[in-house]
């Protein structure tokens, strides 16, 4: 007798789905092969939470049932490193220059302003603005320490 086929969900990051026929005695790895051919090694299947690591477990040994959810993340190939020809300092590759990435100078920018002018126009600055002025500096200083430590 043939065995039964199920219907897997296949959902990934951006909502979209894709439907799985499958067998119960079909492996994990049998699943990435058949429907993510050339890209084994960079799909991530998920169930109830679970990474599954296992290429060689059963679909069954998983109680999956019939339309259940596997979370699919497809994570870029990664490239080979390629050996330099000449040997020399290399040159970093350059961030990518995004809003984001000038959030913080502009923030640490604007601060430096206010704190000129706190210090060239006292009068104009209550006990009650300076003392807004240090703790959103020492929250700026907390995040960009975060940012970019390594």
């Amino acid at each position: 007798p043939a065995e039964p086929t199920l219907v897997l969900r296949l959902k990934f990051l951006n909502d979209t789905e894709r439907l799985a026929r499958v067998r119960p005695g079909d492996t994990v790895g049998a699943l990435k092969r058949t429907y993510f051919p050339g890209q084994e090694q960079q799909v991530r299947l998920i169930y109830q939470g679970q990474l599954l690591r296992d290429d060689s477990q059963s679909l069954a040994g998983l109680h999956l049932g019939h339309l259940s959810v596997l979370h699919c993340h497809l994570s870029p190939p990664s490239a080979a490193p390629a050996a330099p020809s000449t040997p020399g300092p290399r040159s970093p590759a350059p961030a990518a220059l995004g809003v984001g990435s000038l959030a913080l100078p502009l923030f640490v920018l604007l601060l430096a302003l206010l704190w000129y002018l706190q210090l060239q126009h006292r009068h104009v600055f209550t006990a009650t603005a300076t003392t807004c002025l240090a703790g959103l500096t020492l929250l700026v200083t907390f995040v960009a320490f975060a940012m970019y430590r390594r």
